[in-house]
């Protein structure tokens, strides 16, 4: 919800601002009896007499969004919104799984020069570490680790309602009258990419009337929150005691008290519902999300190598498979992706069947390169890990650093 929204449907209220006096509950708690209890002698006649009467229909909460087949129950403070359920999938099931592009899945081994080159590129990007080592160094050990990772993508659209309230400007009332407001899966969207997230906000068609504002009841005007329509507020130099430092506060004279700033001493203040206008416009919005839900599951690699670091790298695809909805592997060498892939095909179809629509999935298998380097410099055993296709390190234990002293 945007947070300029004003009115019972959103309560997006700035600070301070009881925004209906008809309530009679300022909830601006005083300080010291500042400010003074609202004065109704100096309150401008124009202003509305505080009215405690919830039946009065100028008063009373603006009405639910009654009449309207579909959005039944569309009151005006439902600010979390009306989640409403996907129509059924239209479309093919689950297809066969494709072919892989390649059925070697022998694991290679990066070269020495490879490994060097990513230590150096590594050690140019810190401050304070030599390149020593990596001129010379001794490499004594590659070994390579068959890793994978498997993702599963779900891309859903969900639609919520809600009423809204704003002030009324000069757009036009797209009311009932124009013909009956069409249902909330009815109404056209263009998705955007696939895959990509977007919220996207627009009223519902035909369903927008004109009200007076309840928080100043058609005036415009709402007793200032600053003062309670006494035209002075607390001296904020002496916090309203009229000394300062033992003497006579020179800000307000000893009185303790100054104009108001936020009215001019006017008393009153232009009403934030309304804008001033005295009318509110209120109409349903629809909300539709578009989300790429993301399961990922790397298995384990049998080393003491940070898994979470493979988020930061890319791997070579191995596999890869679109459809409206997809079929779990079954037959992937490595057993635990395929436990995997059925775990998160059938708890994204449970998650979000009943409240989505599944656009589409889509599951992927990367190979994940990950070799560790073992090495010796000047009679010393070191280590480090090359990841991922741009050929990161990783390593806890470079022999080569010192500490800068920045004076």
């Amino acid at each position: 919800m945007e947070t300029s929204n004003y009115g019972p449907m959103g309560h997006q209220y700035q600070p301070g601002y009881p925004m209906n006096p008809a309530v009679g509950n300022l909830a601006m708690a005083p300080v010291a009896n500042y400010p003074p209890a609202i004065n109704p002698g100096m309150v401008p006649a124009y202003y509305p007499t505080v009215n405690t009467n919830s039946h009065d229909p100028q008063t009373a909460p603006y009405p639910p969004f009654t009449g309207i087949p579909g959005y039944e129950g569309m009151a005006g403070g439902d600010s979390n919104g009306k989640f409403l359920p996907p129509p059924p999938i239209i479309g093919p099931g689950p297809g066969a799984v494709p072919p892989p592009a390649s059925n070697d899945w022998t694991i290679p081994t990066i070269s020495k020069d490879t490994a060097k080159q990513a230590l150096l590129e590594y050690a140019n990007g810190k401050c304070c570490y030599g390149t020593s080592p990596v001129q010379e160094m001794e490499i004594t050990q590659l070994s390579p680790f068959s890793t994978y990772r498997y993702r599963l993508e779900t891309f859903t659209e969900s639609r919520a309602c809600e009423g809204v309230t704003k002030p009324l400007n000069d757009q036009a009332i797209d009311s009932a009258a124009n013909g009956p407001a069409p249902q909330p899966w009815e109404i056209p969207a263009q998705p955007p990419t696939l895959f990509n997230d977007e919220i996207r906000k627009m009223p519902v068609p035909h369903t927008s009337s004109k009200k007076s504002c309840q928080e100043c009841n058609g005036k415009g005007k709402i007793i200032c929150q600053a003062c309670n329509g006494n035209s002075q507020v607390k001296c904020s130099n002496c916090d309203g005691s009229g000394t300062r430092s033992g003497e006579e506060c020179s800000n307000c004279s000893g009185s303790g008290t100054k104009g108001c700033n936020a009215c001019n001493q006017t008393n009153v203040q232009t009403c934030p519902a309304c804008s001033g206008k005295g009318q509110v416009i209120t109409y349903i919005e629809l909300t539709i999300t578009w989300k790429n839900n993301l399961f990922e599951f790397i298995p384990d690699h049998h080393s003491d190598f940070p898994t979470d670091l493979f988020k930061k790298v890319s791997g070579e695809k191995l596999f890869m498979d679109e459809q409206l909805l997809v079929p779990p592997l079954m037959n992937f060498p490595e057993q635990s992706i395929n436990q995997a892939s059925q775990n998160a095909v059938q708890q994204h179809y449970s998650q979000y069947i009943s409240s989505c629509r599944i656009l589409k999935q889509r599951q992927s298998i990367e190979w994940l390169p990950l070799n560790k380097v073992e090495y010796t410099w000047k009679g010393k055993n070191c280590s480090y890990y090359v990841y991922g296709k741009e050929n990161k390190v990783e390593t806890k234990n470079y022999p080569d650093t010192c500490c800068c002293v920045i004076l």
